[in-house]
């Protein structure tokens, strides 16, 4: 038997917060819920990144769904990555009942089952807040990591946008950057001014770019790419003292890998580029939840995964912190889980070697503790509980400790189609972003100088004569080209290149 005092003791003091703090749960020791001891975070170091892991059913969303409640009952807005679907129910309250009473009574804390301000998001179509952003404010670094180009190819794209910029051709959507390379591939007027100002590029080059990117639209990148595009400041929502919990909805990443990399680095990069240095401000601005996290380290390309390592290195100081929630902590690349300063393990299971494998260097990643077997408690924490190790007010990690957590106020349950429709309807955000705006880009200004150049051309004939099919109208025709479906939205955009090579909204 542990030291009950002692435990007492420890735990109390370096789980006290001077500062605001919020609430996960309760102390255990030799498997009894320990009132005295409250397992508090402090708000300052939220920003310091985390983890939940946990194998299934063993209550990871719930503890995601705790953690979103109460930054947003100290203000704290969210952006919750919900992949599996089921975390709308924090838009409506919870409902007391039998198991809710005995948790809640074993901790000795109140329940309030209340509801919380939601934002449902989407960039795939889904109900919600439409996600966008223009070819313009992405860059050619970044979509160039996007297409997965060769050095070669991310120079041509380069001077692409040089080109753009030059003849002043917004490039807004995909079918903006198509009809450039058409124009400057099979037109000779556009071969010509691209040669004699930047060079010759091989017809070989641009065919293997324009696949690249038919292969993106084909994951549904054309309703990404548009006006008007998403301003960032807009996750910083609150109603009423509490934060908005933003919810996107991506439930079809596992078909959509290079779609989502492109969101993910859209996003981070304007979230560095767009908010303020903060330093330690006393809590953070932002907070962002990546549930299912290893779907996406296994689906990622490299450039997102290194992305993400320098976002997790620098965006702590814009005042955001980014969780990551996942199956075993495994599943999180080495140079990020070491820059995460909480950690919220529920159970693991040894069924095979390699669980056991995984078991032993999760166990590796926890302070030493006096009071738990970790190896072997780690296998046996019920639903709802966790072991907790994170950051105190110095930065120091606190002890590891088993811990007994609270439930959600809000429903546990996702809302059906009624409740998403009349949440959505009433979402001023949903109204700012659902029209389109389609404003003549590149696509409309080169098409028309394209079809002076042919009526000019058959102006000087006696008799038309029909031009044979360039490279990449013979791409477009082909059967990739043919299943992709095109963007219905255009405008002027102009882009920065940051720091990093990171794209960035002049404003």
């Amino acid at each position: 038997m542990a030291d009950h005092s002692k435990f007492v003791q420890e735990l109390t003091t370096r789980y006290t917060a001077k500062g605001e703090s919020l609430i996960l749960g309760k102390g255990m020791l030799d498997g009894e819920v320990i009132t005295e001891v409250n397992v508090t975070i402090p708000l300052k170091t939220i920003n310091r990144h985390g983890l939940i892991a946990g194998a299934t059913g063993t209550g990871k969303t719930k503890t995601l769904q705790v953690f979103a409640e109460q930054l947003s009952h100290h203000g704290i807005p969210s952006l919750v990555l919900d992949i599996k679907g089921d975390f709308s129910g924090i838009a409506e309250p919870g409902a007391e009942n039998a198991i809710i009473k005995d948790r809640y009574g074993k901790t000795q804390l109140p329940y309030n089952a209340q509801a919380f301000p939601v934002e449902l998001m989407s960039i795939s179509g889904e109900k919600g807040v439409k996600l966008r952003a223009t070819v313009t404010e992405f860059g050619p670094i970044l979509l160039s990591k996007i297409l997965e180009l060769n050095d070669t190819q991310q120079s041509i794209i380069s001077i692409v946008f040089k080109y753009c910029d030059d003849k002043g051709l917004p490039l807004i959507d995909l079918d903006d950057l198509k009809k450039v390379l058409q124009y400057v591939t099979d037109n000779p007027a556009g071969k010509k001014e691209l040669a004699d100002n930047y060079g010759s590029i091989a017809s070989a080059s641009l065919g293997a770019i324009l696949r690249s990117i038919v292969a993106l639209e084909q994951q549904g990148a054309a309703q990404f790419f548009g006006e008007p595009s998403f301003d960032v400041l807009d996750l910083l929502g609150q109603r009423d003292g509490k934060g908005v919990v933003n919810i996107l909805r991506v439930g079809n990443i596992q078909s959509k890998p290079q779609l989502f990399s492109t969101f993910m680095l859209s996003l981070f990069a304007e979230i560095y580029m767009t908010f303020p240095e903060e330093g330690d401000s006393g809590k953070p601005k932002l907070v962002l939840f990546i549930d299912e996290a290893h779907l996406i380290f296994n689906e990622a390309s490299k450039a997102l995964i290194s992305q993400i390592e320098t976002m997790v290195k620098l965006i702590r100081s814009k005042g955001v912190g980014i969780y990551f929630i996942t199956q075993i902590p495994g599943d999180v690349p080495e140079n990020i889980l070491s820059q995460l300063g909480l950690k919220i393990q529920h159970a693991l299971r040894g069924f095979t070697a390699k669980d056991r494998k995984e078991i032993s260097k999760a166990v590796e990643n926890y302070p030493l503790t006096e009071y738990y077997k970790a190896g072997e408690l780690i296998q046996n924490l019920g639903i709802g509980e966790a072991f907790i190790t994170a950051l105190d007010e110095r930065g120091i990690p606190t002890p590891l400790v088993h811990t007994f957590l609270i439930s959600p106020e809000s429903r546990m349950d996702i809302l059906n189609e009624a409740e998403v429709s009349d949440l959505t309807s009433r979402s001023a955000l949903v109204a700012k972003y659902e029209e389109t705006v389609n404003k003549d880009s590149a696509f409309e200004m080169l098409s028309a100088r394209m079809e002076q150049a042919v009526q000019e051309t058959l102006a000087k004939k006696s008799r038309p004569i029909k031009e044979e099919p360039g490279m990449f109208e013979s791409v477009l025709k082909s059967r990739a080209g043919r299943t992709f479906t095109t963007t219905v939205s255009r405008e002027l955009g102009k882009y920065v290149l940051g720091m990093l090579g990171l794209g960035g909204r002049k404003r």
